[in-house]
């Protein structure tokens, strides 16, 4: 590793400790009270949190629950949180925590509270290979955009460029490619890991723009009010990109895809409160 990826990390873990040592102590229940976690996590994303036909979850998501769970000594069950459970699965004490390509918003942080972020990415467009004349994001104007419920990727990326679009629906991303196989819309924008897992998947037939639209912090989802837990997670998150993990997972999952690995980058943290 060069001199300019060791200073990151030693950044990354100088402000860790900063912050850890900002964080409150809890008075309610904390995760770190409970012998097994419970973990939400997405079923249908290729590359990040995927069911298998036996039950089993699969991906970078679910990877990373397994590690930080390891660092602080719990077993792990994982239970499934589509896009629009993620938040009320935590509200409703059905998980002790979400990984599930969880972006940190403003307006999730009024509901639930967030340890990490454990990776950051950046807002991309899938679409199809031979879409030749789509450089950039305004080569989309007045095209189709397939659009999951639970997320809101499309509207950000048309309120960022001042553009309009055709926005189609879906329960899915599953339903988003079958989409774009059959040309009833023209493109898919959302974190650039979603979209690396779902072409690594395909094989063949679909790129990434490379846009770089806008940078995205994905978050572990934890219930409010439970900072000691917070911390904790945070350790373990340092932990990971110091001993080299978490770069070994992103290359496990989305190597071949298109997406930029060049350069890993470490999040900062949000704090704990």
């Amino acid at each position: 590793m060069g001199a300019f990826g060791v200073s990151r990390i030693l950044a990354a873990g100088a402000l860790a400790a900063g912050l850890l040592t900002a964080c409150g102590q809890g008075g309610e229940e904390s995760l770190l009270d409970k012998s097994t976690l419970v973990v939400g996590v997405r079923p249908d994303l290729p590359g990040l949190g995927l069911r298998q036909p036996d039950g089993r979850f699969e991906g970078f998501d679910i990877d990373v629950a397994r590690y930080v769970a390891d660092r602080l000594e719990k077993k792990v069950r994982f239970v499934q949180a589509l896009a629009s459970e993620r938040i009320t699965i935590l509200t409703s004490g059905r998980a002790d925590m979400v990984l599930a390509t969880l972006s940190v918003t403003p307006d999730r942080k009024t509901q639930i509270a967030y340890a990490g972020p454990y990776y950051m990415s950046n807002q991309d467009v899938l679409v199809r290979a031979d879409e030749r004349g789509v450089k950039g994001v305004r080569d989309l104007k007045g095209r189709r955009f397939c659009a999951v419920e639970g997320a809101d990727p499309t509207k950000r990326l048309l309120a960022i460029n001042g553009m309009t679009a055709r926005i189609v629906q879906a329960k899915d991303y599953d339903e988003c490619m079958s989409m774009i196989k059959e040309r009833r819309v023209d493109a898919i924008t959302t974190n650039d890991v979603i979209l690396a897992g779902l072409i690594r998947r395909e094989g063949s037939g679909f790129r990434l723009v490379n846009a770089r639209i806008s940078e995205q912090n994905t978050g572990i989802g934890i219930q409010k009010g439970d900072p000691d837990g917070c911390e904790a997670l945070n350790r373990a998150i340092t932990q990971m990109y110091q001993d080299g993990t978490a770069a070994k997972l992103m290359h496990k999952w989305f190597d071949g895809s298109g997406m930029d690995l060049s350069i890993i980058e470490i999040p900062q943290f949000e704090g704990c409160v």
